[in-house]
């Protein structure tokens, strides 16, 4: 039995300038769950060569608010990359979502992306193609190697800002400038 009182759900990873696995250098990743079965989450600052349209037109959903056209889809992690996962606020009713908090879910049912393209709602969202996983015990074991640094989650800096914007603003959350850190972390 071990002492795993640690849930990071709602709260966000900054990837350390160390981090050598390219799916998450640099990343800022957004943990949906984490129980004693594991984490799961979504990178929110890794835009794809993919816009909210391209995606529409793969799925032959008609995208019928255009202002939304442009929107990026993100790289949400190396899990399922051929599915798409939609992290919106707020909750709403929908075929397969995972309820982060009381007005946050991660939705992977195509109602939810059939309601964007018609009416464009929910009004705060950010689509994805696939996530990132961690086994039992294992974003413990990340976290003791330092792999990571942690903040609770600001929804803000999810909906509210450009993806490059994201990890900047996270780091501010814990008063650390990225160029700063970058700075220390140095090779040996």
């Amino acid at each position: 039995m071990s002492a795993q009182a640690v849930n990071l759900t709602h709260h966000f990873l900054i990837a350390m300038p160390a981090m050598v696995d390219p799916n998450f250098a640099r990343t800022l990743t957004y943990i949906c769950e984490h129980n004693e079965q594991g984490a799961l989450g979504v990178v929110i600052n890794r835009p794809l060569d993919m816009t909210l349209d391209t995606l529409f037109e793969r799925i032959e959903i008609p995208l019928e608010a255009q202002q939304l056209a442009g929107l990026p889809v993100m790289f949400g992690g190396p899990v399922q990359t051929d599915r798409g996962f939609v992290l919106h606020r707020p909750l709403g009713k929908w075929q397969a979502t995972l309820p982060v908090r009381e007005e946050l879910g991660l939705t992977s049912s195509r109602d939810i992306l059939q309601s964007v393209g018609s009416s464009g709602q929910p009004e705060e969202f950010l689509v994805t193609l696939g996530y990132a996983g961690w086994a039992a015990g294992q974003l413990e074991y990340e976290l003791g190697q330092n792999a990571w640094l942690t903040v609770a989650a600001d929804a803000h800096i999810i909906f509210g800002l450009p993806p490059e914007a994201r990890l900047p603003a996270a780091m501010q959350l814990l008063g650390f400038d990225l160029a700063n850190l970058s700075d220390v972390a140095g090779h040996a």
